[in-house]
């Protein structure tokens, strides 16, 4: 299927060819249609499917539909939350590029910056407003939005949202929108709370589940190195000196990790920056300007840091963490392999971590090929197999018989 082909107005699709994008993703053929026929839907699809388009498009179309001249200042008739900044920013950018021909008017409010610039586009007013959720609540009890006129409302990566603490906010948000609205949840997974909060603030909601094995993209080589935990550092560096080469992000699991290989990569010369939750909006900002405009060519960053940022042409993935929630390797390794390009993703297993791999593997529904031959190797783990009962039918009869007279003589 090509864009071409959904329903969408001529003067979308050419910004979406100016994008180059000429064929949509798999939950953007089967969202699409749906947002566009007003329905609520819940979709669960990983990261680097496309989600964002899957619902900017189609809301775009929705309100340049119904927009009207209005006398006095524009209404908010679309509200996108999202747990981050970078998020946001992201969704921002993707929401102008894709409604540059028409007259909506769309801004992000994102915390971390100052107020007053945020205050003075709304006072000016906007058609679709996306937001974190703490800074919506700050900027709506100081009187400065109005959410009684949303007709589409979309929760993004919801899962996220909930593992940030940010459910009750979000709860508080929807109640301030009408009872009358669409509304859309995109998350990578659907955990039980997730489950719940959508019974509440979705009516017949239709369901577009994508599975991983659809996600994890057939152009991304995934292999796996076992090796002692001391040893991922200098096996991180004889890979960027012998096989690594190009654009390459590196997940850690914590702010320290990050902080403490960065360290140890600009000692050994390489260009380096990072992101994680402990740094400043304006520094993250200009870690992944600078990683995109190739100053650095390595970004080492946490999962929640860098969720949702659209980078394009990375040529590698290095976990030097191996996950613990294995949807998670899917996210990470999605982003490279995009857009038909060939991708790479190298894992680093310590032996404490045997079980993450295992659960990874599980939904993936295919081992990744192990690496033995490097500086560093362990043993691979070998998982245990259940061990049939072989106990005979005529064993079982005896030690049958044998608890009942034991049973007799405790009575």
């Amino acid at each position: 299927m090509q864009f071409s082909e959904l329903p969408l107005h001529k003067s979308i699709l050419k910004a979406v060819a100016e994008e180059r994008f000429h064929t949509p993703t798999l939950v953007q053929e089967k969202t699409i249609p749906l947002v566009l026929a007003k329905k609520n839907v819940i979709v669960s699809a990983n990261t680097g499917t496309g989600k964002t388009a899957a619902f900017a498009l189609p809301i775009i179309q929705l309100l340049s539909e119904n927009q009207e001249v209005e006398k006095d200042k524009k209404k908010i008739k679309s509200l996108v939350i999202t747990p981050t900044r970078e998020l946001a920013i992201q969704i921002l950018e993707n929401f102008k590029s894709y409604s540059k021909y028409t007259n909506l008017i769309t801004t992000a409010v994102v915390g971390g910056v100052s107020l007053e610039p945020q205050k003075e586009i709304l006072a000016e007013g906007v058609d679709i407003l996306i937001a974190t959720p703490g800074r919506l609540i700050d900027l709506q009890l100081q009187g400065n939005v109005d959410l009684s006129a949303i007709e589409i409302f979309v929760l993004d990566e919801a899962d996220l949202m909930l593992d940030m603490g940010f459910i009750n906010d979000v709860k508080k948000i929807e109640a301030l929108c009408p009872k009358k609205k669409q509304t859309l949840l995109f998350s990578a997974t659907i955990p039980e709370k997730i489950d719940e909060l959508s019974k509440k603030i979705l009516k017949n909601p239709i369901k577009v589940e994508i599975n991983p094995e659809e996600t994890t993209a057939k152009n991304i080589g995934q292999l796996l190195y076992y090796l002692p935990k001391k040893n991922k550092t200098d096996l991180c560096l004889h890979l960027l000196r012998n096989t690594i080469n190009g654009k390459i992000i590196i997940f850690r699991r914590t702010k320290f990790g990050v902080d403490k290989l960065e360290e140890s990569l600009n000692k050994n010369g390489y260009k380096v920056t990072s992101i994680h939750g402990d740094k400043t909006q304006a520094i993250r900002n200009k870690a992944i300007e600078d990683f995109k405009n190739k100053k650095a060519n390595i970004l080492i960053a946490t999962d929640v840091a860098a969720r949702g940022i659209d980078i394009t042409n990375v040529d590698a993935i290095i976990n030097f963490d191996i996950p613990n929630i294995p949807e998670t390797y899917i996210h990470r390794i999605g982003r490279t392999g995009r857009a038909g390009k060939s991708g790479i993703a190298f894992s680093f297993c310590s032996p404490d971590e045997n079980g993450y791999i295992k659960t990874i593997e599980t939904l993936i529904e295919k081992p990744i090929k192990v690496i033995d031959e490097h500086p560093y190797p362990i043993s691979k783990p070998k998982h245990k197999k259940k061990q049939p009962n072989t106990i005979s039918k005529h064993k079982k009869g005896r030690k049958s018989e044998a608890s009942k007279k034991k049973k007799k003589r405790w009575y």
